[in-house]
């Protein structure tokens, strides 16, 4: 006999995550989370980022995925964006240069 659940769909609970590991975000700092660290958003995901302060333009790498959050680490100052373009686009220094492999 086989047990039924109700009300949940098969197949992952939670959606694709909008960052990579190892890649690197432009992002602004928003708040701080308990713990001190301070708290980027890429595309809805939650990012924890160390030795960061709310109002920070700063890029990330990525170092760790969760289910829920990613935490990164902070590489630079983010690079200075033309109006209109929005924050948060995956770009790789390599990538920025038009450099291929």
């Amino acid at each position: 006999m086989q047990y039924e659940r109700r009300g949940r769909r098969p197949g992952p609970r939670f959606p694709p995550k909008p960052v990579e590991l190892g890649k690197e975000y432009d992002v602004e700092i928003q708040e701080t989370s308990r713990r001190g660290e301070g708290i980027a958003r890429i595309k809805g995901l939650v990012c924890f980022v160390p030795n960061a302060k709310p109002g920070e333009h700063v890029r990330i790498r990525i170092t760790r995925i969760s289910r829920r959050f990613a935490e990164a680490e902070v590489v630079g100052k983010a690079e200075e964006k033309a109006e209109g373009e929005p924050e948060a686009e995956p770009e790789t220094e390599t990538e920025a240069k038009g450099e291929t492999e």
